[in-house]
């Protein structure tokens, strides 16, 4: 397993056919990649508190949540996550979020473009993550 610090992390949500980002200050953060069979990755955010209610709806919704975070340094390109968060606890007086996910292999510059497609398309969750993980022919995006 290798271990990152996580420098930043944004929540990507679909709302009437558009992509939003929800930017989640963070006071610390690790990124662990399993380097398992299934590319899995563990993402842990520690946060403040008042995001609390915010996470535990989207943990309640078990829905694939997709993350585009920041690995070792903020100058470095976002990586895409689709994940699932395992869990939300308080650790004294803030949270920490663990997320569990598979990264999207692609260039940053045409992810957003490319999800909002798939989006209006109707693609969710896994069927979003295959059809996203596809080559890129000629004639996308």
């Amino acid at each position: 397993m290798k271990t990152f610090k996580l420098m930043k992390l944004t929540i990507i949500n679909q709302r009437n056919g558009n992509i939003v980002q929800n930017n989640i200050p963070l006071l610390n953060g690790l990124i662990i990649n399993r380097e398992d069979d299934t590319n899995r990755w563990i993402i842990e955010a520690y946060i403040e508190k008042a995001n609390k209610v915010y996470f535990n709806q989207l943990l309640e919704n078990k829905e694939e949540i997709m993350l585009q975070v920041k690995i070792t340094k903020e100058s470095n390109e976002p990586a895409t996550f689709i994940t699932s968060i395992l869990s939300v606890n308080e650790i004294g007086e803030n949270i920490n979020v663990l997320f569990m996910g598979t990264i999207i292999e692609r260039k940053e510059k045409n992810i957003l473009k490319e999800l909002t497609a798939l989006l209006k398309e109707g693609y969710r969750g896994k069927e979003l993550l295959k059809t996203f993980d596809e080559p890129i022919g000629k004639d996308s995006i």
